[in-house]
């Protein structure tokens, strides 16, 4: 089981406020604003600034 669609066209990024995307096969939330990547655990994002990676 994935993210539902609905719940990803509201989600945004803590930080920054921007819509985040699916990356990593559906494992993590990407913002591409601020380059922060949310995890998802058992189909839950965890959109929590502190959780988050930094990636490029």
């Amino acid at each position: 089981m994935s993210v539902d669609r609905e719940l990803l066209e509201i989600l945004a990024c803590p930080n920054c406020k921007t819509p985040v995307e699916l990356v990593k096969n559906g494992a993590a939330l990407k913002c591409h604003t601020c380059k922060r990547v949310y995890p998802i655990k058992d189909d839950i994002p965890v959109m929590l600034i502190d959780e988050a990676t930094i990636e490029p």
